[in-house]
């Protein structure tokens, strides 16, 4: 059970850094680059955990932890708009109520 460990721990070390990119580089383009970024972050870190720690990380060759950490990397992507999407879900509904108790307050004065 201990050799998943490394997969979530890979997603969430990927998703930490592409935040801090976010945070230093306001770059348009490089926003663009970000699931590439994310996937060659995976790569390197499922090639480290390949040979740092072999026991962890589910793979029986360096291509098997490159296409772990690749994929791993990728899923950072994909939780970042996961959580992206919630959240825009989350203010616009947050608006349209907002907008519909302003629209009520003004035809009950009417």
């Amino acid at each position: 059970m201990e050799e998943f460990v490394s997969i979530p721990s890979i997603v969430l070390i990927v998703y930490m850094i592409i935040e801090v990119i976010k945070i230093c580089t306001k770059n348009e383009v490089v926003s663009k680059l970000f699931p590439a970024i994310s996937c060659v972050l995976g790569m390197g870190l499922g090639i480290l955990a390949f040979y740092l720690c072999p026991a962890v990380i589910p793979a029986n060759n360096v291509l098997s932890a490159i296409l772990i950490g690749g994929s791993s990397g990728l899923s950072a992507t994909g939780t970042n708009q996961i959580i992206k999407q919630l959240t825009q879900k989350s203010n616009e509904l947050k608006q349209n109520d907002e907008t519909t108790i302003q629209d009520e307050s003004k035809s009950d004065t009417e």
